[in-house]
């Protein structure tokens, strides 16, 4: 699956093969046991999206919700997105080391962090990255990069 039309998080998890669901299911419970206040779960953009509401920051370019993070089962992988890390340097440079020092290999793209199997994902460096930004520092990095 490439981007899901799936309207509910459930939705998108019942499509989802039976293996690649397992693995979803367990990076989403990180996702969501370490995600600071404010921010929700909701589909977006064909994946589980945790984004900053409208209702709390509804002054965005495009008029959709801010994406903190995300989690996709991609065609030939899974992949965790993190523009909290993305839009932060030293953060992304917290992430880089943290995650190296698990002795997995670090495949990831601007935001996003691919992998096949769980195994390949260290999920506590996940959701240390999830819990690392509350929702008023992730919009001030937000208006800054805007500005």
């Amino acid at each position: 699956m490439v981007q899901s039309t799936a309207e509910t998080p459930e939705q998108y998890l019942a499509e989802l093969p039976d293996d690649r669901r397992d693995q979803i299911e367990e990076v989403r419970d990180v996702i969501l046991t370490n995600l600071p206040h404010g921010y929700v779960e909701q589909m977006g953009w064909g994946m589980l999206a945790y984004v900053v509401p409208l209702e709390a920051y509804p002054d965005t370019y495009n008029k959709q919700p801010l994406m903190y993070a995300a989690l996709a089962s991609q065609k030939n992988h899974m992949a965790v997105y993190l523009s909290n890390i993305y839009a932060d340097e030293p953060s992304l440079d917290w992430f880089r080391q943290a995650y190296l020092a698990t002795g997995n290999k670090l495949d990831m793209g601007k935001s996003c962090v691919r992998f096949r199997h769980l195994d390949q994902l260290p999920l506590e460096v996940i959701g240390q990255a999830i819990a690392r930004t509350p929702l008023s520092e992730f919009i001030a990095q937000y208006e800054r990069a805007r500005a």
